[in-house]
Parts: C-alpha cells; structure tokens; sequence
C-alpha cells in the first residue's frame, strides 16, 4: 500500500529532501523506501515501531531510522521547502478566484508541546488554521496553537504565517476574495485582511450586535463556497496520523500535516498532468 507511487515520489518528493554532507549519500531507491514508509505511517497511523519495514526495504533497515530521517527533513525545513517549492511551481493549477480560511482541532493523546485542553472537545488538543483556494486544495497552513485557544487567538501572528506561505510561493495576496465563517468575525481580523489587501467576506457574528447595523459588505454567494475547506479536511482526515496527535513536539506535528498537504496536492496535479 502506497498513497504515491514510486515515480510520483521521485518526481516530486526526493528533489526536496536534504542529504548528508559527510559520508556516503543514500541511494535513490533507499530514499524512496523512507519516503514510503513515512507515507505507511501518515495513512495508517501506525505507531513508528509498527511499520511493516519488509515491505519497503529490500535488506534490513529500522523503525529508528526511518523516523531519524523524517525528524532530520522536520528539523532542516526539508518538508517545508517542499511544500512552497511544489506551490510555486504548479500554482497554475491552483484556482485563487477566491480563499477559505478556517481552523482544525485534533485531539493530543501524548501531550507535548503546544497543547491545551479543550473544552468542546473534552479534551487536550492542538489547533491549526488553514487556507484553501475555491478548489479545495490547501494552500497555508499555519503555527500549531494551544487547544485552549479559539481561531482568533494570536490572529495576527497566525494570518501572518499563512500568508507567508503564500510569499514564499510567488502567490499575489492582493485583490484575493477571502471567505471565513462567523468565528472570524473581529475586527482585528478584518483589519489584518486589510493590510494584505484581501477582501474579506467573513460571515457576521450576532454576538457582534445587530446584523442590520453593520456597515461591512456580505456576499451569501461567494460564501457559499466556504464547503470546499471542510472537503479539504475530509480529505486529510483520510490520513489516520492527522486524526490524533501522538507526535509530542510541534516541528513534527506540523510538518506530518504539510507533509498531508503536499500528498494531497501532488495527487491533484500529477492527475492534471497525467503522469
């Protein structure tokens, strides 16, 4: 079971990833065998020591070193390059017609950094907010935060992140249409949107007052399609690693959710190109 086949993974996956500077370079096809197995674990939600290790590598090799590697590629922000690289490159195929911000909590079993608990949920947890273009696909994702914390919390900082994403890959935020749901409902975050010049289109929030005395323009059409970052979480609850957090570091966790991201990207670009 692979989520990308081996061409996909050296297509678009291995280009990104570092090497060693000193002693011998893995081989191609070792590097390929981490990747996978790195995958096995991102869909199964196996725990590292689980992994079927005789299904990917041809000689013996450890659980310990496969996660060496992909704590090594968090560490060097080798998933991250990945993810604005593949971004620049293809970002044709991205449809920026309009933009959905939203936030995701997930339960933290091991504790760990960046961990609060959470009263909705009942539980410790860690959030992320995400952007996705009018497609689907995600685009940013942000810092991990405290499950305490609401989708406001730090919203500036945490705008700021995702819009870095956005720099990063050559993305104009200029004239963007943004879509958010009433939880975003602040002024700091429509003054935030404003900096960037984006138009937000944000659902108002009765907890603000009246809806008939606000000034700010709501367009129920284009908000229509705000569905489309939901599919997107669907698509990443398809990940049983995402589910729930058991990574007890914030580099690792975030960069398992990117690496998420970059999966469910290649899959929509290598099936726009066909290969």
């Amino acid at each position: 079971m692979s989520i990308l086949s081996k061409d996909r993974v050296k297509k678009y996956i291995l280009p990104y990833l570092s090497q060693g500077k000193r002693g011998r370079n893995l081989t191609e096809d070792k590097r390929v065998s981490i990747v996978l197995s790195i995958f096995h674990r991102l869909k199964t939600g196996c725990q590292w020591r689980e992994l079927p290790l005789e299904k990917y590598f041809k000689e013996h090799y450890s659980y310990e070193s496969v996660f060496y590697h992909f704590n090594k590629w968090s560490k060097d922000g080798s998933w991250e390059r990945m993810w604005s690289c593949l971004l620049d490159k293809y970002k044709t195929y991205l449809d920026l017609s309009n933009i959905q911000l939203d936030g995701s909590q997930t339960r933290a079993n091991r504790g760990g950094n960046k961990v609060g608990f959470q009263l909705r949920k009942a539980d410790e947890s860690t959030n992320f907010l995400y952007l996705s273009d009018s497609q689907g696909i995600l685009i940013a994702i942000s810092e991990p935060l405290s499950g305490q914390h609401h989708d406001l919390a730090d919203i500036k900082q945490q705008f700021s992140q995702m819009i870095s994403w956005l720099n990063k890959a050559n993305i104009r935020t200029d004239g963007l249409f943004l879509n958010a749901d009433a939880g975003f409902d602040s002024q700091e975050c429509r003054r935030i949107c404003t900096q960037f010049q984006i138009e937000a289109n944000i659902a108002f929030n009765t907890r603000n007052g009246s809806i008939n005395d606000r000034k700010e323009y709501f367009d129920e059409l284009l908000y229509e399609n705000r569905y489309v970052i939901e599919r997107a979480f669907a698509w990443l609850d398809a990940f049983k690693a995402l589910l729930i957090r058991y990574e007890t570091t914030a580099s690792n966790w975030l960069n398992l959710n990117i690496i998420g991201m970059i999966v469910c990207f290649v899959r929509k670009i290598s099936a726009k190109l066909k290969c």
